[in-house]
């Protein structure tokens, strides 16, 4: 009989009775006294309508030379046409106001789960920060018409299922305001680490839902979502247990440090930062914010997740698209390369199967797991390189493994083979000889026999032959050796 012992984490979530100072949202100025709006307080927490837009109306002159919603639509399915061997165009829902939330998948096999990390690209998540939306069909179109021609696209494509979201607020764009068209700034729309801000699901807005179904549906590897207001690469955490404005390290500080300093260094001027060292700053550094998208992807959907501010100017004139492409182009391929370029990869089977485990890798002094895919038992854990690290793979009803790695420059690959609690038990009985008896009573004399121990004495030998002759009139020949197997180890691959 096997054994299944199954073991559950409980994961202690506390909730405190003040809720944070109100907080500024990304790109926007740094000062209380500039921040458009009022907040409400209710029984002590700040309610959802945290920005109540009545700041100068932005005219129509800004979006010249921008696509609206209408032309962004087309230029993805374009793109999708275009390049259909390595495209694929979905949609994860809408906005308020019924607008398609359009994705351009990119991979050497689009719409195929694979034993590769995935990575997504959010833009527009401000309303009035749409810079990211046109950067990121430039950077569609560039992949599409690089691939085979360009390593770095080559590379990117063939190791890695790339997601591109231009717009996550069409309306807010369309609009020219911040929030969505209930006026909601969506990143203080996802639940919270620290705060019960967002708990009540039937209020968050539609964009929110889309984005936390998708990564239901999908795993993620690493994420960025594209901002303007500010020059800088943003990481987790971006609140505070005690609300105040200071650096609250995430577990995995290290990595993340290294993702954001790999977008600031292959940026034209964003390492040069007078305000931020090194061009990245931690959240809650910077100023605390809660509700954000950014933690919860990293808390909730497994996924490291940093938000780019890539344009001091939020709506700059369209004809500067080009140069801030140009200046953002090889610091967005090399932050998606880079799931590839470092990290520890592999994939967890189980011994006596071979079939792959959902089980969960962890790193000896990160409190932190992730989980590897179901279909290929694929996992792809992010780690900051030049250090030595323990990885810990568990699943519950097989035996933990651990390993030591030393991650270089380069990505390294462990594949772990996990054996079960308890190996299945292999019992094969032999009768003592190969009689054919009549009956039921015959059938139970040899199920008494079965059963005597292996030291045996002479006589009990000799009466045993005697009987079989007698009733069989014929001799039996005994195997020379009786061998009773008991629990078969498990091979090891």
């Amino acid at each position: 009989m096997e054994k299944a012992f199954c073991f559950s984490f409980v994961l202690l979530v506390l909730f405190f009775s003040s809720f944070p100072f109100p907080a500024l949202a990304r790109g926007s100025e740094r000062s209380s006294s500039n921040l458009p709006g009022s907040e409400d307080y209710n029984n002590g927490f700040l309610v959802r309508h945290l920005f109540e837009e009545n700041s100068r109306q932005l005219g129509r002159e800004v979006t010249h030379g921008y696509m609206t919603n209408s032309e962004l639509e087309k230029a993805v399915k374009e793109i999708g046409q275009r390049c259909s061997n390595i495209c694929r165009i979905y949609s994860i829902g809408k906005s308020v106001k019924e607008v398609p939330l359009w994705v351009i998948e990119i991979s050497d096999k689009p719409g195929h789960e694979e034993a590769e990390p995935a990575f997504k690209f959010l833009g527009n998540v401000h309303g009035d920060e749409p810079v990211g939306r046109e950067l990121l069909i430039l950077l569609a179109n560039w992949l599409c018409d690089n691939y085979m021609k360009d390593p770095l696209a080559t590379l990117i494509i063939k190791n890695v299922h790339l997601h591109i979201l231009p717009t996550m607020n069409p309306d807010g764009f369309s609009l020219r305001q911040r929030g969505n068209a209930n006026n909601i700034d969506l990143n203080r729309d996802f639940p919270d680490q620290f705060f019960p801000t967002n708990d009540d699901v039937d209020l968050r807005q539609p964009e929110t839902k889309a984005i936390m179904s998708w990564l239901t549906g999908r795993h993620f590897t690493a994420s960025a979502s594209l901002h303007g207001g500010a020059l800088v690469a943003n990481y987790p955490w971006d609140g505070s247990q005690n609300s105040r404005k200071e650096y609250y390290a995430c577990p995995d500080d290290k990595a993340f440090r290294y993702m954001a300093s790999v977008y600031s260094r292959s940026h034209h001027n964003m390492s040069l930062s007078t305000e931020f060292q090194g061009g990245i700053t931690n959240g809650a550094a910077w100023y605390p914010i809660y509700g954000g998208m950014q933690d919860w992807n990293y808390i909730h959907g497994g996924c490291f997740e940093l938000t780019l501010e890539i344009s001091d100017i939020k709506w700059p004139k369209a004809d500067e698209l080009s140069t801030l492409w140009e200046f953002n182009r090889m610091s967005m391929l090399n932050l998606v390369a880079s799931l590839v370029r470092t990290g520890v990869h592999g994939r967890i089977l189980s011994s006596d199967t071979g079939q792959p485990l959902p089980a969960s890798v962890m790193i000896k002094g990160i409190n932190y797991s992730v989980k590897s895919g179901g279909t290929f038992g694929d996992y792809h854990r992010m780690l900051g390189p030049g250090e030595s690290y323990e990885v810990m793979v568990t699943m519950p009803g097989y035996q933990s493994k651990t390993t030591h790695i030393l991650l270089k420059d380069k990505a390294t690959s462990v594949d772990f083979v996990l054996d079960p609690e308890e190996p299945r038990q292999h019992k094969q009985f032999s009768t003592g000889c190969d009689c054919n008896y009549g009956n039921q009573n015959k059938l139970e004399m040899v199920g008494f026999f079965r059963g005597i121990h292996l030291e045996i004495t002479l006589p009990a030998i000799v009466i045993l032959v005697f009987l079989c002759f007698l009733l069989k009139r014929k001799m039996i020949k005994f195997p020379k050796h009786k061998q009773l197997l008991g629990h078969k180890r498990p091979i090891v691959i």
